[in-house]
């Protein structure tokens, strides 16, 4: 069962960035979508944003533009950029398969402040 472990979150204020890391604890290579999720409170779990072991990439309406999206297979590794941050968008960021098939990480927090 491959574990993930994400990180990079913090407080930033509107219109700042974040660069968020997953690490895998084993090959992300043959998985074929890998996405980030975010919940907020009082919210169901959402896709934001997804990547195809080729590369090719999706975004949900509400951040497209402003986040991007990369895995290193090597690494075993997938980053979430995000830019021109919003109140809108604090939340815990997971990643996983999509769809979802490891147990949740723990997640990573990301405050926005107006």
């Amino acid at each position: 069962q491959v574990q993930l472990v994400e990180s990079g979150g913090g407080l930033v204020q509107a219109g700042g960035s974040l660069r968020l890391s997953c690490a895998a604890s084993g090959s992300i290579f043959g998985i074929n979508v890998m996405g980030w999720y975010r919940q907020a409170p009082g919210k169901q779990r959402e896709l934001v944003a997804s990547i195809t072991r080729g590369g090719s990439t999706g975004y949900a309406d509400s951040v497209k533009g402003r986040f991007t999206i990369s895995r290193d297979n090597a690494k075993n590794t997938v980053y979430l950029q995000m830019n021109s941050l919003k109140p809108e968008d604090t939340a815990v960021y997971y990643c996983n398969t999509k769809p979802a098939f490891f147990s949740w990480g723990q997640g990573t927090q990301v405050t926005v402040s107006s």
